[in-house]
């Protein structure tokens, strides 16, 4: 009798639990990355990026503002700055070709990550982002995204 009855607490309710699944899954952005890509992100980013752009990518408060010289620090890459604005290649080469001609002092990594690499930190620093930003970056908010291998 308790079985029969806990069994029909639980089908009563299973609708409500598909529900909220199904809400779950909707908002639960697909990424291109993967969790290998994420991990070894994390290290390279940790290595070759992190005593510019912060340990967690959240960088430089006042990064809308230029020094005396004119050149910009860096922005947070951690979803709160511009960085998804811009679409998988200029991410692609701002890492390989350095910041100067966006006003920065970014040197280039072209010589020093591999393409694969680069990618890696990509998948990282966006890994930060919220589903919302992820979303505003993937639906237009950078134009002409590539997945990778695409516009190197």
């Amino acid at each position: 009798m308790q079985k029969t009855a806990l069994s029909l607490i639980f089908l009563s309710s299973l609708p409500a639990i598909i529900q909220v699944d199904a809400v779950l899954a909707a908002g639960s952005e697909k990424r291109w990355y993967s969790t290998h890509q994420i991990t070894q992100g994390k290290r390279l980013y940790t290595e070759h990026c992190a005593k510019c752009h912060g340990e967690n990518a959240e960088a430089t408060p006042d990064w809308r503002k230029s020094d005396a010289n004119g050149v910009y620090p860096p922005p947070p890459l951690n979803g709160t700055a511009h960085a998804w604005h811009h679409p998988l290649p200029q991410l692609r080469l701002t890492i390989r070709h350095g910041g100067a001609r966006f006003g920065g002092k970014m040197p280039p990594f072209d010589d020093i990550l591999s393409t694969t690499e680069v990618d890696s930190i990509i998948a990282w620093f966006q890994s930060l982002w919220s589903d919302e930003t992820y979303h505003r970056w993937a639906t237009g908010g950078a134009s002409q995204i590539s997945k990778p291998g695409q516009l190197r």
